[in-house]
């Protein structure tokens, strides 16, 4: 019997490790003898504009697409990056966020206010949503930056890939002087209840 395929969408803000960890994923899936397909969106990501990476697989993936209302798991870096890509997540889908509210340029400028009750709209549309302190516990292991495998360790105790076949995947993906640190994330989020 062919395995479904499972729908992944990262998202977050430049700078923030989306496109690293969507690279990590996709890279395990594969080792784990998945077809695999991957997509991403970084407009003006280095201005600290809107990153999404979809990424999809199972026996035959044909498509890197993730159409409104499939994604098995939205992974989201920030509140609002959450809130923008939610209508993507499926009824029965998991949101996993890190607990972070970044403020786009037009709301630090005054032209526009920061949503309120982001929480409140984002339960409404998940049937489980994971609230993570992904941040702080990076800047814990030492590089507030590996908050992306904070949440890529959480989201992997979804999945029946061995930890190892992560962690080894990490090793060659990360820089080489951050290897250590990320892995501790990685680990941490793992342990997260």
């Amino acid at each position: 019997m062919p395995k479904p395929i499972t729908n992944i969408l990262l998202v977050g803000v430049g700078g923030q490790g989306i496109l690293l960890a969507s690279e990590i994923l996709a890279k395990v899936a594969f080792q784990g003898g998945y077809d695999v397909k991957k997509s991403e969106v970084h407009g003006m990501a280095q201005r600290g504009g809107s990153v999404s990476s979809e990424v999809r697989f199972g026996d035959k993936v044909y498509s890197p697409l993730i159409r409104k209302g499939e994604a098995d798991f939205l992974i989201a870096s920030e509140k609002l990056e959450a809130l923008r890509f939610i209508g993507y997540l499926k009824k029965k889908g998991i949101l996993i966020l890190n607990n972070l509210e970044i403020f786009p340029l037009m709301v630090n400028i005054g032209k526009e206010k920061y949503p309120k009750d982001i929480l409140l709209h984002l339960k409404r549309r998940s049937s489980q949503m994971i609230k993570i302190e992904a941040s702080k516990i990076a800047q814990g292991v030492g590089n507030a930056k590996a908050f992306n495998l904070v949440l890529l360790g959480k989201f992997s105790t979804f999945l029946s890939f061995e930890p190892s076949t992560w962690e080894k995947v990490i090793h060659q993906e990360v820089p080489s002087h951050t290897i250590e640190v990320n892995l501790k994330a990685f680990e941490l989020g793992r342990k997260l209840s």
